[in-house]
């Protein structure tokens, strides 16, 4: 762990640079702050204009400090922020939070004073500029002037949060201590000139009061480092949660090839989070509905789930959800039911279905006990859900007693549905160790989030090899767009087999040449400039070789009607049959280069049935990797015998598929565009064929 960091996020002596002596006004909050909630440490206003601030001496500028300060908060304006920065690094200040606003959120002049500031701070660390601080919730250290710190006490517990923007920082905190959510760590990077999300991950990893670990993105401007520190969090069994800003597809631009029509940015994030293990909030109130379950530490190791209510309504709500979450809601078992209705003789409640409905028994606390007690440790069920139904709400200590007595008997995640509006009672849950959610499809996105936590557990992700040119190949005469002779020429060379193919003249097809590809043959147009070949009629099926010279004829005039191209050479193939048709390419993005593989042919960008994987600069993917990107796709079932078909030759595929991720960590940055469509997938022992194909090289 960086020492500056650690002593940015645990300092000991705070220097306050342009404090103020109105704790209501911005600068004079921090100091404010620091006193409210009993910083141990000490405390150095700097201010030129008063000896006084808070009771605590104040001193007229940075040389003055007795000693030197761990961290350093700058609230003077950008110039004078500079020369600060420069004078604190001067006396070995390890970190300073640069609060100050004016720079790379400003433009041009803006980012050139930012890069200004980094060159001043020399070795010391910034957190910022333009940040509202830090929270060491744990140890009652706030770092920031947020009206948010105004509460009394803080919510602490094992969420930490690091945030690109300083306002959620804030609501997230007011709104995790109107919930009963317990917080550690709280940081907003804003621009990032220095220190980022990556750092912070990897302290908030080596944390011990840190459990889950929450990041509100809007970018990754450093992919690699973050990629890097979200797996080591991953091995460390910490999970993290990610709500990221900026779904629209608006604005991706189209490429030549299908790949970058069925690639965007959104998806390059979400392929980056499947790799690392990043469990995604897609709604803003997942994003602390989701830690609340996580930090309960309980491990979810199935899908079975009994519901507990007190209100039928409300039962039916959360099993209905469950259902579509793929969750199911079994009745209990034999001897479970026998223990429930043992708890209420009579038919007042209906304790041997799922849900458990206790409505009509009131809410009477040995049987609430009773229930618990019997579905947590039944077999049949991998989690309770308890239902807070209006009742509920005249004696909110009934339901928190009944699950206080029964937790420490069983290890299985509990969580609560509050149908009524009643924040405290669900508040009280939590704190409990209960997560306590006000809509039902919360209580399915938190079950669905610890399954995925627990399916990281003790997972090794196999890692692929080093990619390299093969010997012989000629990569200096190749460059701009290859026709598809030239392509699957280049995909030939690193092992990927494509299907027999000529290229023949126009004028002078020898005929008894190409029928060695069969009595049937496909016939295409050769061009560097025509990629979507189908769209300008140049695509022919199942030609007989003898028609071959008048249909090139045809095919040309055709062509040279629709695009204005004359063509004079073609490529006549032969007719691969009985295959499925895949497609794999590759999408360039600022966030890395993402190998996709989906559905193929003419109707790719129809169905969109892709999934996506990042590749390390220089290494290819795994066979691993591929074929749970294979697995991921609804066509999947197609390929591994669905309803009685053959199964397909799966391995012929993923080699394939490595062989391309090889290809394009090979190649880098001189690979523009390149994609296989369609990838013909044959019968199992059978192979694959690459039958068509585009490549773009600078």
């Amino acid at each position: 762990m960086s020492n500056a960091i650690l002593k940015l996020m645990e300092p000991r002596s705070i220097a306050v640079i342009g404090a103020s002596t109105d704790p209501k006004k911005t600068a004079g909050r921090p100091i404010a702050y620091l006193q409210k909630h009993h910083f141990k440490g000490k405390i150095y206003p700097v201010n030129p204009r008063v000896e006084e601030i808070a009771g605590i001496k104040c001193y007229p500028d940075i040389e003055s400090l007795p000693e030197t300060p761990d961290v350093a908060i700058i609230m003077v304006g950008t110039d004078k922020a500079l020369s600060a920065v420069q004078e604190l690094s001067r006396m070995g200040t390890p970190a300073a939070i640069v609060l100050t606003s004016g720079f790379a959120e400003h433009g041009p002049e803006g980012l050139r004073k930012q890069e200004e500031l980094i060159v001043a701070a020399g070795a010391m660390r910034i957190l910022g500029p333009n940040t509202i601080g830090m929270v060491n919730v744990t140890d009652d250290i706030p770092l920031s002037p947020s009206s948010a710190l105004e509460m009394d006490e803080f919510p602490k517990g094992g969420v930490s949060v690091v945030s690109q923007s300083g306002g959620i920082l804030g609501s997230l905190l007011s709104r995790a201590a109107a919930s009963g959510l317990g917080l550690s760590k709280l940081v907003s990077t804003s621009n990032e000139a220095d220190l980022g999300m990556a750092d912070f991950v990897n302290y908030l990893t080596d944390d011990p009061s840190t459990k889950v670990i929450v990041l509100y993105l809007e970018s990754i401007r450093h992919p690699e480092k973050f990629r890097a520190a979200a797996l080591r969090a991953k091995q460390a069994g910490k999970p993290i949660v990610v709500y990221k800003v900026g779904k629209s597809e608006a604005g991706i631009k189209a490429a030549v090839s299908h790949t970058g029509a069925l690639a965007g940015s959104d998806k390059m994030y979400d392929a980056l989070f499947k790799q690392t293990g990043i469990i995604r909030a897609n709604k803003f109130s997942d994003f602390l509905d989701i830690p609340a379950a996580l930090s309960s530490g309980r491990v979810l190791k199935g899908k079975r789930v009994a519901i507990l209510t007190s209100t039928g309504g409300a039962g039916t709500l959360v099993a209905d959800s469950l259902g579509e979450w793929g969750f199911e809601t079994p009745v209990p078992d034999d001897k479970t039911a026998e223990r429930l209705r043992a708890l209420q003789p009579g038919d007042q409640a209906v304790l041997d279905r799922n849900p458990i409905d206790v409505t009509l028994a009131g809410l009477q606390p040995d049987l609430l006990r009773g229930a618990i007690s019997a579905l947590l440790d039944s077999p049949s069920y991998d989690a309770l859900i308890l239902i807070l139904g209006s009742s509920s709400l005249s004696m909110p200590d009934l339901m928190a007693g009944a699950v206080r007595d029964c937790m420490q008997t069983s290890d299985k995640p509990v969580i609560a549905y509050v149908s009524p509006h009643a924040p405290i009672a669900g508040a009280l849950m939590t704190k409990l160790g209960v997560p306590a959610f006000s809509q039902p499809e919360s209580c399915s996105v938190a079950l669905s989030s610890m399954l995925h936590a627990n399916g990281l557990r003790g997972g090794i992700t196999e890692t692929g090899s080093v990619a390299t040119i093969p010997a012989g190949l000629d990569l200096a005469s190749l460059h701009g767009s290859l026709n598809e002779f030239q392509a699957k020429n280049l995909f030939s060379a690193f092992g990927i087999p494509g299907v027999r193919e000529a290229v023949v003249e126009a004028t002078n097809p020898n005929l008894d040449a190409l029928k060695a590809l069969g009595d049937k043959c496909v016939l295409k147009i050769l061009s560097n400039e025509i990629t979507h070949k189908t769209e300008v009629g140049g695509v022919a099926l199942n030609v007989a070789i003898a028609d071959i010279p008048s249909k090139l004829i045809a095919m040309a005039a055709e062509v040279k009607q629709k695009s204005g191209s004359i063509i004079q050479e073609f490529l006549v193939q032969e007719m691969a049959s009985g295959g499925m048709e895949f497609m794999v390419g590759v999408h360039q993005d600022p966030l890395g280069t993402a190998i996709l593989v989906g559905m193929g042919g003419v109707t790719a960008e129809l169905f969109k049935d892709t999934s996506m994987r990042l590749i390390s600069p220089g290494k290819a993917l795994s066979k691993q990797e591929v074929l749970e990107m294979l697995q991921e796709l609804k066509t999947w079932p197609l390929l591994n015998g669905y309803r009685g078909r053959p199964q397909c030759d799966v391995d012929a595929l993923v080699k394939a598929i490595v062989q391309f991720s090889e290809m394009v960590a090979a190649l880098g940055e001189r690979l523009i565009e390149c994609e296989i469509n369609p990838i013909f997938v044959f019968a199992q022992g059978q192979g694959v064929k690459a039958a068509d194909g585009i490549a773009v090289l600078n």
